[in-house]
């Protein structure tokens, strides 16, 4: 089972947000696929289409594109907004591993950059299909610690015509919640969200107790506490070693990443919230994914499963036993792993199970989305595309009323 299949969102017809539930968003960005500026002038698209006169205009519903470039995956959301929500028009994931060898040298390798720009090559011809798309294309942790970061984005600008944001952990943190907080129960005190990465991983404590806020946009806002951990799938598979995983190789993993988990600020405030009031785990990344489709059984994986799946602590335990007994072909040969995940899913668990031992939780719910939907929400909300909809209906009901 490749990522792809793993992400393939693209066959939802509408995410399960909901168009009362947006608020702000980040500041408009210009496009992303462009020409290099004129001096004096402003970027402009390279597929700028002809204008359309007002009342085709007003029927066109604006497309919108976000795609993530992470330390192992690159993913790619097309969609456009329903009265609910949004509808999902193409996706595309690839493993690429760009952040491959990273946490030894300090680089991106040659080989990686070029998987990489492959993979965007092929987005950017997706995008490009879609006249007056708008698009936000971000890179995180790779993109963020590799000294020659910035000569790998110039060539891609140069060779793709691609203009990259390289994001903080603060907003990479900001925009998974964003796009996950939908599947917060409504009664909830409280979430603490996990992004489980290649090169890093975002946790984030979601406080309740004061009042939540009414739009999904907002949520992050709720944030009162969140850390960037210094490792990922990729680092601790690099670091030791993911192909042969022994009982005590997995505890010097867990030992690591418990050791970074130290130094969250309110870990100990964290920790008593857990024991009075209802909070639950919330998780989104390939490891968990993973190990709700094997707590599943399923034969192929499927999103319309695992995404909002409750898995109870003793489900995660089970499942995980399981895993470790596995050896590295049974992995490659398992359709929710498969071959591009199988050294990578034993660190996924190690970083996840240390942050079950640093704050015991009951109940995790499982997130088949992340950033790349908290992207999308962000400038659907921005736009305000929800808000004229409803200002519309309620005009009209306010004729008929007459």
């Amino acid at each position: 089972m490749t990522e792809s299949d793993r992400s393939a969102v693209a066959t939802q017809p509408e995410t399960g947000v909901r168009a009362h539930a947006l608020g702000n968003a980040p500041e408009r960005r210009e496009p992303v696929i462009a020409d290099p500026p004129k001096p004096g002038g402003r970027t402009r698209s390279r597929r700028t289409p002809p204008k359309l006169p007002a009342s085709a205009r007003k029927r066109r519903a604006p497309t919108y594109a976000a795609l993530d470039l992470g330390t192992n995956n690159c993913r790619l959301l097309i969609a456009r907004p329903t009265e609910n929500g949004f509808r999902v028009l193409d996706g595309f994931s690839r493993i690429v591993r760009l952040g491959e060898g990273l946490s030894q040298t300090g680089r991106l390798s040659e080989a990686a950059m070029e998987r990489t720009i492959e993979a965007l090559r092929l987005c950017r011809n997706k995008i490009a299909q879609h006249e007056n798309i708008r698009a936000r294309i971000i890179a995180t942790e790779a993109c963020r610690s590799a000294v020659n970061s910035a000569s790998f984005l110039a060539r891609v600008k140069r060779e793709l015509g691609m203009v990259f944001e390289v994001v903080d952990r603060k907003t990479e943190a900001q925009l998974a919640v964003t796009g996950c907080a939908d599947l917060i129960e409504a009664d909830s005190s409280g979430a603490l969200l996990f992004d489980i990465g290649g090169g890093s991983s975002e946790l984030a404590w979601l406080d309740f107790r004061g009042g939540r806020p009414k739009n999904q946009g907002k949520t992050a806002a709720s944030i009162r506490s969140w850390q960037s951990l210094p490792v990922g799938v990729v680092s601790i598979a690099e670091k030791f070693g993911g192909i042969d995983v022994t009982p005590e190789i997995f505890e010097a993993m867990v030992e690591h990443v418990s050791a970074e988990l130290r130094h969250f600020r309110g870990r100990d405030k964290l920790r008593e919230m857990l024991k009075t009031h209802p909070l639950h785990f919330l998780g989104t990344s390939g490891t968990v994914t993973t190990l709700a489709g094997l707590h599943l059984g399923l034969e192929r994986y499927e999103r319309a499963k695992v995404d909002g799946l409750w898995m109870r602590a003793e489900d995660v335990d089970a499942t995980m036993r399981v895993l470790l007994t596995m050896s590295y072909e049974r992995r490659m040969a398992n359709p929710c792993i498969g071959k591009e995940r199988a050294d990578l899913v034993i660190p996924g668990c190690a970083i996840f199970e240390a942050i079950r031992r640093e704050w015991p939780c009951q109940m995790i719910r499982v997130a088949d989305r992340g950033l790349r939907e908290g992207i999308l929400i962000s400038m659907m909300a921005e736009d305000r595309v929800w808000m004229r909809g409803r200002s519309g209906r309620k005009r009209r009901g306010g004729r008929n009323a007459k």
